[in-house]
């Protein structure tokens, strides 16, 4: 099963998190099918980009949001 989820970047104490498509088997930072977007927690407006297109095309075959993405996306 594929699934849509936060993949951690950045440095220690200074998240930063892609949104990727995976195969939900991988580990949490393993190897990606896709780079949808991003999501820096760290700076004071919280910036998030989405390519909407993507994730309602991965959506609608069959991958699953984690509930961490559903939240910070709004979906």
């Amino acid at each position: 099963m594929t699934a849509i989820r936060l993949t951690r970047m950045g440095r220690k104490k200074k998240p930063f998190y892609r949104i990727v498509v995976t195969d939900s088997r991988k580990r949490r930072d393993g190897g990606w099918i896709e780079s949808i977007g991003y999501y820096n927690p760290v700076v004071a407006d919280k910036t998030l980009k989405v390519d909407e297109e993507r994730l309602n095309y991965w959506i609608s075959v069959g991958a699953q949001m984690s509930d961490r993405v559903k939240k910070i996306t709004g979906k």
